[in-house]
């Protein structure tokens, strides 16, 4: 049993570790809200509202977000849909040559980014899918579902053999215990894979930089382009970066108890 001088220790930690993350992001919040380009606090009254619809216009943002979220869904869809059979194939059917495809799939989470960029990038000129969306969104497929194939493995071994023997005998083929089977059981890693996946790939910025440009740039990228043209103007840029940096901040409040039981799920012991 936990005492009090144990109970009132974990209090002070988890506060400071709270005021620690808590502060920056006020300070940022506050330097968006005011009138001054140079970030500096103001009290309430004073705060310039109209900073996130100057930033949203002057950014280009309406079409920026627009791109960004078609490809996160695109690929979150793909991502988390060929994990959930690569995962229930590795983790529960066990494959031929599993002790030989598993490893390989390891090594795309091994290989740097920034080691295959260049003939990635002619690779993908020569298909003629250089700044187009389905050219980035099979990068972005590419680049995550190793690490969901990895996740969802992990999760379905966590589950009990039992239970798909006695579907087995029952007459349920593999596609129908990973549907009305497994993939209920393992809801939480599902989630946080989702929220995941979304995160990378909204976040991404060398990607896309290198392979979009034009009317087809992110949101990343557009942030980076604004803060290069008004990088005098902290208050704008501050506003930029919360602009870009909302649709992640939601999701993980909307889904942050599916994201942490998730995140429990998921350490399991092979």
């Amino acid at each position: 049993m936990t005492s009090k001088a144990e109970r009132a220790l974990n209090y002070v930690v988890l506060t400071v570790m709270a005021v620690l993350v808590l502060v920056p992001i006020g300070s940022f919040l506050l330097a968006a809200l005011s009138p001054n380009r140079s970030g500096s606090p103001v009290p309430f009254s004073q705060f310039a509202w109209g900073n996130f619809a100057t930033a949203w216009r002057d950014a280009g943002f309406a079409r920026a977000m627009t791109v960004s979220l078609v490809i996160a869904v695109c690929v979150v869809v793909g991502q988390v849909i060929l994990a959930l059979l690569g995962g229930f194939a590795f983790g529960v059917l066990g494959v031929a040559g599993e002790r030989v495809l598993f490893p390989v799939v390891l090594l795309g989470m091994m290989i740097s980014t920034e080691a295959i960029i260049v003939p990635l990038y002619y690779q993908f000129r020569t298909m003629g899918l250089t700044n187009t969306l389905p050219g980035i969104i099979l990068i972005n497929l590419g680049m995550g579902v190793p690490f969901g194939i990895f996740w969802m493995r992990a999760a379905f071994r966590s589950l009990p053999r039992s239970t798909f023997e006695a579907a087995e005998l029952d007459g349920a083929n593999p596609l129908q215990m990973l549907r009305f089977l497994a993939t209920p059981m393992v809801r939480p890693a599902i989630y946080t894979l989702i929220l995941l996946s979304f995160m990378w790939t909204w976040n991404d910025y060398f990607l896309s930089l290198v392979f979009l440009h034009g009317q087809n740039q992110t949101a990343t990228v557009a942030l980076g382009v604004f803060q290069g043209k008004f990088v005098t103007q902290i208050n704008l840029m501050a506003a930029g970066g919360l602009l870009v940096a909302a649709p992640v901040l939601i999701l993980y409040i909307v889904f942050q108890r599916k994201f942490i039981s998730g995140m429990l799920a998921g350490a399991v012991k092979e």
